[in-house]
């Protein structure tokens, strides 16, 4: 009897202490009220494990590593881009300046948040096969004759990592300049190791943010999501794909996978080329690029015929204005017609979530198309959540079946529209580096339009019917996995 005593004690104690750990720890660093409750219900209910899943996802990245971007550096990179743009100036005028015009709001919206300029006369091809894309990008990568600089979430030691490894060892060689940045965590299991062969052939390969220290990278937030080619600041790439051979639909599990990636040339080339170097500059300080030394040899200059204005919007932890999730908001409020949406991962923040709403409830008709599939499963279920909700107030939520979706896109109007890394979800607008194209043309929002409508016919429409078929376990799973949507 006396040892049941005991152990109850014990176990009362260790309650006692793991509850006042877990507000110590949650509260010891500013977070917003969502990310709050949501870590205090994992530390409380999960006793010791949910320590442990916080050490893993929950800790926040100094703030000395966070923001080694030195302020000199970004004004730096502003100039230099401001002088780009000013001797580039094209006056004469394309269809897609008019489109400009009516969003200066938003062109606005992004100068002042992120630096972020209008960048005219754009020519782009839109990617949504793997194949299409790596046949173009290994074949840009062939001919570069200065520098290639690449940043991407997952490089994976496969067939398509490798057969890209040894061409820029092969570039590296014949003399051309070649920086790689690539996420630990995104590129699991791909180690220094395998880029060796192209730093002994004189080329750089890191990882973001490494540190050198299993603990203190032990975690899964503030990953560097962004995927970024520029290829003799000539001809850039950015979008939702990654390098590896799932991106390629070789893997049983996702099937056909669907995405969007942009190859670019233009103007908007020389915002990709300032962003990797920032990026390069806060991850290897020990052998940083010099644009102002080497202006002409990443900033050459260029003659573009192209139709379509944009700009090139980043965001990360760095930054508290979360500059691609307001510039999604932006553009759902801007909606008059429709507002159609492409995502992975379906977890808003309430803002984006109410913007998202008041849209539908304003006539506008809102589509979002999200995978049928998980590739994290409390993901997924969250998604599922969200969708259900959605539905119910008028979104139309479109099941992708063909494989899995990928691509992060938007379209408002036959007007504006975004491609890039960041997803809809708490993730992408807080705790990762993403990177986006907004952009301002009738003709590629028309493209857009027609390659979403190609996808519907790849779809299954979600009815309200559908969604009170689930059973009680499903929509259990659903809503506990929405408490915890702040940190997933």
């Amino acid at each position: 009897m006396s040892i049941l005593i005991d152990l109850s004690l014990l176990w009362e104690f260790i309650i006692f202490l793991n509850t006042g750990l877990a507000i110590i720890t949650v509260f010891r660093q500013p977070r917003d009220i969502a990310a709050t409750w949501a870590w205090l219900l994992v530390l409380t209910f999960l006793p010791v494990a949910g320590f442990i899943v916080y050490a893993f996802v929950g800790r926040k990245l100094p703030k000395k590593r966070l923001f080694r971007f030195q302020q000199q550096d970004l004004l730096r990179m502003d100039n230099i881009l401001s002088k780009l743009n000013r001797k580039y100036a094209d006056p004469k005028k394309i269809k897609a300046d008019e489109v400009a015009y009516q969003a200066r709001d938003m062109v606005r919206l992004f100068k002042n948040t992120d630096m972020a300029y209008l960048e005219r006369r754009n020519k782009l091809h839109i990617y949504t096969d793997g194949y299409g894309l790596f046949t173009q990008m290994i074949n840009d990568i062939k001919h570069a004759k200065k520098s290639i600089n690449i940043e991407f979430y997952t490089f994976y030691n496969d067939k398509i990592g490798r057969q890209i490894l040894e061409l820029l060892t092969m570039k590296a060689r014949e003399g051309v300049l070649v920086h790689v940045i690539y996420d630990s965590w995104g590129s699991m299991g791909t180690t220094r190791r395998f880029f060796k062969p192209l730093i002994n052939a004189g080329g750089y390969a890191e990882p973001f943010l490494h540190t050198h220290s299993v603990i203190t990278d032990f975690r899964i937030n503030f990953r560097n999501h962004r995927k970024i080619v520029v290829i003799d600041g000539q001809i850039g790439y950015v979008g939702g794909f990654n390098i590896g051979d799932q991106y390629l639909g070789r893997k049983k599990k996702f099937g056909h996978w669907r995405d969007t990636h942009l190859r670019i040339m233009g103007s908007a080339v020389y915002s990709l080329q300032s962003q990797f170097i920032l990026d390069w500059n806060v991850t290897d300080i020990k052998n940083k690029i010099d644009e102002e030394r080497d202006h002409a040899f990443y900033f050459p200059p260029f003659k573009s015929e192209g139709t379509t204005n944009m700009q090139i919007v980043s965001s990360g932890p760095d930054s508290d204005l979360e500059q691609i999730k307001i510039g999604y908001i932006k553009m759902i409020q801007s909606a008059k017609n429709y507002c159609w949406i492409q995502t992975p991962y379906l977890i808003p923040d309430d803002s984006t979530l109410d913007a998202i709403r008041i849209a539908a409830m304003s006539g506008v008709d809102v589509r979002i198309m999200v995978p049928n599939k998980p590739d994290h499963l409390f993901v997924y279920r969250a998604t599922q959540y969200y969708a259900k909700r959605l539905a119910n107030e008028g979104v139309k939520i479109y099941y992708y079946q063909k494989g899995f979706m990928h691509a992060k896109t938007a379209v408002i109007d036959d007007k504006i529209a975004s491609v890039g890394s960041a997803n809809f979800d708490f993730r992408s607008f807080k705790l990762n580096f993403e990177i986006n194209a907004f952009l301002y043309d009738s003709e590629f929002s028309s493209r857009l339009k027609s390659i979403y409508l190609k996808d519907i016919k790849d779809s299954e429409l979600q009815t309200i019917e559908m969604f009170k078929k689930q059973s009680l376990w499903l929509t259990f799973k659903q809503i506990f996995s929405r408490l915890l949507s702040p940190i997933l």
